[in-house]
């Protein structure tokens, strides 16, 4: 029943912001350093949640990597993370307001992950089921490798896999490029943005998931306050709505919340629908507080 995820783990300094930037002066705000990356995020929603999950990536030998590491552990997480001493571990700094963030990425040691930290992940874990990347890996020239060999190697190991696609512009800066080098997945996750970029500008979330099926087993397009939509092969879309929350604080890591509570009901043998609505489950938890993680982790 093991997740192991694989990907970013990064020092995420969130800076919640409420009206325009006062660009040459100053703007007040909210600012929280703490535990994020994609893939790590997903990974700790796992743990609290209690599904069992392995975390393969790359930190600095630095203070920063020690502190992501432990927020991982005490969150829940198995980690088989290579340390490298002399580089720093990935930060991004994160401007968010009302519904939107932009984000500003050191990459750092993620950018070192290799084929072997995939391999010492799957060979530490014999009981995993899936394997779940961050498309992030893959849009990184230097690392992109590991994240094709994780797929492959999952597969060829019998595990289920699924990506998620992470961020669009890389997505439309890459084009075609990106699905060429690409193995099929199990599963896709893409919110309705990546979907565009990945299926075309125009069409319902329904008819974006149903089009990248050629691509994936099964996929699941999150339309934010819109809900999520997933299309399997055989048959027909399912909506589910978004859980209505008071007041959206900051949306970091609402995607990888999101994956988490889905593959933790569908790989328990949930339906559909039954996933999404756990997925939308803590998608809202996420975005009702400040950073990526679930608290106090």
């Amino acid at each position: 029943m093991t997740v192991i995820v694989v990907g970013d783990v990064v020092t995420d300094i969130v800076t919640v912001h409420e009206g325009p930037l006062a660009i040459g002066s100053d703007t007040l705000a909210s600012v929280r350093a703490g535990g994020g990356g994609s893939a790590a995020n997903t990974a700790a929603w796992l743990g609290s949640v209690g599904h069992p999950v392995t975390f393969a990536g790359v930190a600095g030998d630095d203070e920063p990597g020690t502190a992501r590491l432990a927020e991982l552990v005490a969150a829940g997480v198995t980690t088989t993370v290579r340390r490298v001493p002399g580089v720093a571990t990935g930060t991004v700094v994160v401007l968010a307001s009302d519904a939107e963030r932009t984000m500003f990425t050191d990459r750092g040691a993620n950018q070192l992950l290799s084929p072997t930290d995939v391999d010492r992940a799957l060979d530490a874990t014999p009981d995993g089921r899936h394997l779940h990347l961050s498309a992030y890996v893959l849009f990184d020239p230097d690392c992109a490798p590991a994240g094709r060999h994780a797929l492959l190697a999952a597969h060829e190991r019998g595990l289920t896999t699924s990506l998620d696609a992470a961020s669009a512009a890389p997505l439309e800066r890459l084009g075609p490029a990106f699905w060429s080098s690409v193995p099929n997945v199990d599963l896709l996750f893409a919110n309705l943005d990546e979907a565009r970029v990945l299926a075309g500008p125009t069409g319902s979330a329904a008819d974006l998931a149903a089009a990248l099926l050629d691509r994936a087993g099964a996929v699941v397009v999150k339309s934010g306050a819109g809900g999520a939509t997933w299309a399997g092969p055989a048959e027909p879309p399912v909506h589910v709505p978004a859980v209505p929350v008071a007041r959206v604080v900051d949306p970091t890591g609402a995607g990888d919340a999101f994956a988490a509570g889905f593959l933790a009901a569908w790989l328990s043998g949930a339906s559909p629908a039954d996933a999404l609505s756990n997925g939308a489950r803590l998608g809202a938890l996420a975005v009702a507080q400040v950073g990526g993680r679930p608290r106090g982790r």
